[in-house]
């Protein structure tokens, strides 16, 4: 998985979701389950994600679970990305 990758999602979950630095989010981080990210704002991430990486993503697979953490949603656009 790339890291830089990761990197700049979790750069974007920061700075579009959290009120203050206080929260420290790490790739594993729970971010709908944990309240961060909420459906409005799965929206938004998953725009963002077809933008940054040319890609889409098909409604079917931007499930809360797959957006959750960093991670996953790494995942989620890598599987995107190869076709």
């Amino acid at each position: 998985m790339d890291a830089n990758m990761k990197d700049i999602v979790l750069k974007y979950v920061i700075d579009e979701y959290l009120e203050d630095d206080s929260e420290t989010l790490t790739y594993d981080s729970p971010l709908i389950s944990g309240g961060i990210v909420d459906s409005f704002s799965m929206v938004s991430l998953k725009r963002f994600l077809e933008n940054k990486y040319s890609i889409s993503i098909p409604d079917a697979d931007a499930t809360p679970e797959a957006f959750d953490t960093v991670n996953k949603i790494c995942v989620l656009v890598e599987k995107f990305a190869g076709k």
